[in-house]
């Protein structure tokens, strides 16, 4: 399997700069994720390696071979680039068969037809599709069309498969459903997978690594449980995780090696952090998940219950302290009444404190109340 290689990728149109200097490697056999807002230039990135789009400026390297590169003027054109590409509405062709669907690519690149069957039906048992042979898309349901899809792009063995955002048609259950399949296919095939959405469920659970993007600029390239644990700016903290991160305001002073003083809530905390940290400004940001803030009788901190979100496996509850409304994820059937007062405390070694100008990532660690 190759490995992919973007060197100082940038696409304009006039003025407008989608991808900015864009520097990325997705190794052999990785399942990447291009994620962010509508508008990051995730699918104009997509498309760029794909060879459906030329950038303004950079190289692009897929298994060692150049096959773009604005300075020497090479543009190898999409169909030899040996890349499958999966679109959001499937492309299935209405008036052919399932067998006739996936067995089209294969008989336009000229294989002879004992082998295009042992592929064909190598695919369809692949997909658990092979019921469905001498159906028409018009008699298949969404998923079976996926997989139909899915089949067709792989049928040529290709060397990357490229997915823009493929299960967006899906309903929840079925989204779920493909999820699970395109992990499992991911790891029977071996192949690399470059997948773009702006859902980071869809790329935390099926990413071996996230390339998250805003305005046309990395954020974070990453592993995605670094990202969520790990963010390295405010950006990233607050788009990855579902509920979102809580992103408190506060002051902050250095008071030993490793450890800061910190003013949130009205409340004085001692920030402790594995390694020592330096603090730009007083002024902080502090990052803590909403599985951090646990409520419980014994709790050291009051807030008011805002609102409570019950789900049946986990409840989300807001908390209303001063100004500011907080996430807290409470697990099991619980509900609170609206305008009661609860405490709670944070709790865990994952405290993130940003800096409050530049967003960066300083330290992350433990607080207890002083």
């Amino acid at each position: 399997m190759p490995e992919i290689i973007l060197r100082n990728i940038t696409k304009r149109w006039n003025d407008f700069v989608a991808v900015k200097d864009l520097c990325l490697t997705i190794e052999d056999g990785a399942f990447v994720t291009l994620l962010g807002p509508s508008g990051c230039g995730k699918t104009t990135t997509l498309r760029m390696i794909a060879g459906l789009e030329a950038p303004t400026t950079g190289d692009i390297l897929i298994d060692g071979v150049m096959v773009f590169s604005s300075e020497k003027g090479i543009n190898i054109s999409a169909a030899k680039r040996d890349v499958g590409f999966l679109f959001q509405n499937y492309a299935l062709w209405p008036h052919m068969t399932v067998y006739q669907n996936i067995a089209f690519g294969l008989e336009t690149l000229k294989w002879d037809k004992p082998a295009i069957k042992g592929r064909v039906q190598e695919m369809m048992e692949t997909m658990k599709i092979t019921q469905f042979v001498n159906r028409y898309p018009s008699e298949l349901s969404g998923g079976q069309q996926q997989r139909v899809a899915i089949a067709r792009t792989l049928a040529p063995k290709p060397k990357v498969l490229f997915m823009d955002e493929p299960l967006s048609n899906l309903d929840a259950k079925l989204r779920g459903e493909m999820r699970t399949e395109l992990k499992r296919l991911h790891v029977d095939t071996g192949s690399t997978f470059v997948y773009v959405t702006h859902d980071q469920l869809e790329a935390m659970t099926l990413a071996t690594r996230i390339c998250l993007m805003n305005e046309g600029v990395i954020q974070q390239y990453d592993p995605p449980l670094t990202v969520y644990e790990q963010p390295v700016n405010v950006f990233v903290a607050d788009f990855v995780g579902n509920p979102t991160m809580n992103i408190v305001s506060g002051r902050a002073s250095k008071s030993a090696n490793a450890k800061a003083e910190l003013q949130i809530f009205g409340q004085r905390f001692e920030f402790s952090s594995a390694s020592d940290f330096d603090l730009p400004s007083t002024d902080v940001s502090i990052g803590i998940r909403p599985e951090f803030l646990p409520i419980s009788d014994s709790g050291r901190i009051r807030g008011l219950i805002y609102s409570t979100l019950p789900a049946g496996m986990e409840t989300t509850v807001k908390i209303k302290i001063g100004d500011a409304i907080l996430s807290s994820v409470m697990f099991g059937s619980v509900d609170y009444k609206v305008d009661s007062e609860i405490r709670f405390d944070i709790f865990g070694n994952k405290i993130l404190l940003f800096d409050k100008e530049s967003g960066r990532n300083l330290a992350f660690g433990s607080v207890r109340i002083i």
